[in-house]
């Protein structure tokens, strides 16, 4: 008997084992190193190494030959595997020296390097357990944090350096040198806390002083003899870390980097400059500084302002060979690649991200009149050319040394393909082990409604048009800084999965979401329920007026996970007349409880007053249709309160719910077990909700 999609989904990490990643290509071309399982279902994350001139890959470093205990991580890797939502063990991360002969990483708490030229992989001694270690550009020193002081050790084991020495150390509990504070790593995709100098003398370094944020108590009530976890978690209009940089030579010398905003965005420490970007507390004003590494003093190069927020683009700032500035701003209506001060793309194409910036050349993102599509393109010699294939998809990748590495993921094949070239000519791809979902897709991309609003459409792989009319579920993020429609078939497995089980799904990303503009996400600004919720409403109706003989509207079910969480519980108390049943899996209920970088972007300080209209306990009284509300008890992101409040909300107004809370399951959900029940309690939950009592599937 074939094994079933929830179970094959959990175990395979939602087919993300085995999938190549972490990419880094050596500064000629010839080599690419990069992390990848063994198996789709291997959990644990080994380094490889692929020979641009032959293709042939290599393994490199094997965590099962290091006798890892995986089952022991510290406390702050596991934080930050949390912040960036990885999902298997292993060799999660790693830095090399600008030569890529050396790599570094932490395993199991323990620091590694690896000669990438022979395979030798040499354990050092530390004196605890080492969180983000980095190579220095030169190879010979790797920097590291372990209980909060920053360390940097010799590789070549100069005199008296032993097993390192701090550079930094923490002068209460509450600091840390060297790791990025939470809403760093969570909302402005910074995971790093320290910056190498290019001649590898000494290190830009954060200091976050957490004192003043508020202590938050994540426990387990399963487990009474437990104490709780003590969390500092910066909630809207509340103190966030303090934030100091310092440079810190190995010579031991220590100057201060003043800065005034409230937020470190990144940093940037090249032959040209050290660079520095912050932000204000109210998002609307982003300024990048060069810092003299010597004196600490600061130059303002640009400031960019608007009357809504700033947005954070990864990848920038950079510099082309002759020191011209690489950035990315709005402008004209688009967000544009910005070289010297000047718009080099056109306000249409709307750039994701800078991926890498080499001589006078510059690999961005970028999406065009369909944000479904994100292209991979290159500005070099004042113009932009198309690098991806012109088949419509999600592409990523990598270039140095005239090596130019391409990920694909589309609608008409599976999985995610890496293809490496070398000054134009193939040599050949890096393999996928990822398991194969087993589903048959029946995806439609369409734009609907007045807005033109990006939408998919998934039917049951066996249903005929026409046939019958189906129950329907909507299955939205809908949220700011993330997409469901994309043209890539991975992003619909669990939405397929749902239709073979006898729904027409509809999948719509409306403002507020990427790919279309500053104006269209800047839509929510200090209202994160209305734009979200007519917008699901105005495709739904959109795609039943497309197929009218497919979608019964009598029975519409919708369900969602963190953002879309909210906007799932929202659905059933704002518009029952049109959401007839909704599961809402760690849904944020009231935004005073989530954090500052990403609350107070849309709504603004809470006493600016737009908190109440996008809270849901105004609402608990209107609550007439079935609700099930999911929720991790150990979840530090969207803390397990959000449900539990809105649970006693709706019983004070004696209405009806059912609430299924996770013992020990955080936001990414990552067990097994829990993970392929969820999907199969959703389905009987949504189905008897709903009425529906023959078998669909």
């Amino acid at each position: 008997m074939s094994e079933s999609f929830p179970r094959l989904h959990a175990r395979t990490r939602r087919f993300t084992l085995g999938v190549p990643r972490g990419f880094t290509i050596a500064p000629d071309g010839s080599r690419i190193l990069f992390l990848r399982t063994k198996g789709g279902s291997d959990a644990v994350t080994c380094l490889w190494e692929f020979d641009v001139a032959s293709g042939r890959e290599r393994l490199v470093v094997d965590p099962r030959t290091l006798d890892a205990d995986e089952e022991n991580l510290p406390p702050e890797e596991r934080a930050r595997r949390e912040r960036s939502r990885e999902q298997a063990g292993g060799i999660v991360g790693y830095s090399t020296d600008s030569a890529v002969t050396t790599a570094a990483f932490a395993l199991s708490g323990a620091l590694y390097v690896a000669d990438l030229r022979t395979g030798d992989t040499r354990r050092l001694a530390t004196p605890g357990p080492v969180i983000d270690p980095r190579l220095s550009p030169t190879g010979g020193h790797v920097g590291y944090v372990t209980g909060g002081a920053f360390h940097v050790q010799d590789l070549d084991g100069g005199p008296g350096d032993g097993a390192g020495r701090a550079l930094a150390t923490p002068e209460a509990p509450e600091v840390t040198y060297g790791l990025a504070e939470f809403v760093a790593a969570e909302e402005m995709g910074r995971m790093r806390g320290y910056w190498w100098s290019p001649s590898g003398d000494a290190v830009l370094v954060e200091r976050a002083d957490e004192s003043p944020v508020r202590t938050w108590f994540i426990a387990d009530p399963a487990n009474p003899d437990r104490p709780a976890t003590e969390q500092r978690y910066p909630a809207a209009g509340t103190p966030n870390a303090v934030v100091e940089l310092f440079v810190l030579g190995l010579d031991g010398s220590r100057v201060p980097v003043p800065f005034t905003d409230e937020y470190l965005v990144t940093a940037r420490w090249d032959a040209h400059d050290l660079l520095i970007v912050t932000m204000s507390r109210d998002q609307r004003s982003m300024s990048l500084f060069r810092v003299d590494p010597a004196t600490g003093a600061t130059a303002l190069v640009r400031r960019d302002t608007d009357d809504a927020w700033v947005e954070v683009v990864t990848g920038v700032p950079g510099h082309l060979s002759d020191g011209t500035l690489v950035w990315v701003a709005d402008a004209d209506g688009g967000r544009r690649l910005i070289i010297g001060d000047a718009p080099v793309t056109p306000p249409t194409l709307q750039v994701r991200d800078v991926l890498d910036v080499e001589g006078d050349a510059v690999l961005f993102r970028a999406s065009g009149g369909d944000p479904a599509e994100i292209a991979l393109w290159a500005y070099r010699d004042g113009g932009i050319t198309l690098v991806s294939p012109a088949e419509s998809g999600v592409y990523n990748g990598r270039t140095a040394g005239g090596t130019l590495l391409v990920t694909a993921q589309t609608l008409g094949s599976e999985g995610t393909t890496v293809q490496v070239s070398h000054h134009g000519a193939p040599r050949g791809h890096i393999s996928s082990h990822a398991e194969r979902p087993g589903l048959d897709l029946r995806v439609s991309l369409i734009r609907a409604g007045e807005r033109e609003l990006s939408t998919a459409v998934i039917l049951p792989s066996g249903h005929v048009p026409g046939s019958a009319r189906l129950p329907v579920l909507m299955d939205p993020y809908g949220g700011p800084h993330a997409q469901r429609v994309l043209a890539a078939s991975g992003a619909f497995l669990t939405s397929q999965w749902f239709a073979d089980q006898g729904f027409a799904v509809v999948v719509a990303d409306g403002r507020g979401t990427p790919g279309r503009g500053p104006a269209f996400e800047r839509a929510i600004l200090h209202d994160l329920a209305t734009p979200v919720l007519e917008d699901q409403v105005d495709a739904l109706h959109a795609v039943a007026a497309q197929y009218p003989d497919d979608l019964d509207l009598s029975r519409v079910g919708i369900r969602g996970w963190s953002f879309g969480g909210y906007l799932a519980a929202l659905a059933v108390l704002r518009r029952p007349d049109v959401f007839h049943a909704a599961v809402a899996g760690a849904p944020v209920t009231d935004w005073r409880l989530y954090d500052t970088c990403y609350t107070e972007r849309y709504l603004g300080h809470p006493d600016e007053g737009h908190y109440d209209a996008s809270s849901l306990f105004g609402d608990a009284g209107k609550l007439d249709r079935p609700l099930l509300l999911i929720h991790g008890l150990a979840d530090d992101n969207v803390v397990a309160a959000h449900t539990l409040r809105l649970s006693s909300a709706l019983l004070a107004e004696g209405r009806q719910h059912s609430v299924l809370p996770l013992s020990g399951v955080t936001h990414m959900t990552p067990q097994e077990v829990v993970a392929e029940n969820l999907l199969l309690l959703q389905v009987d939950f949504l189905k008897r909700s709903l009425g529906i009592t023959e078998d669909l599937g």
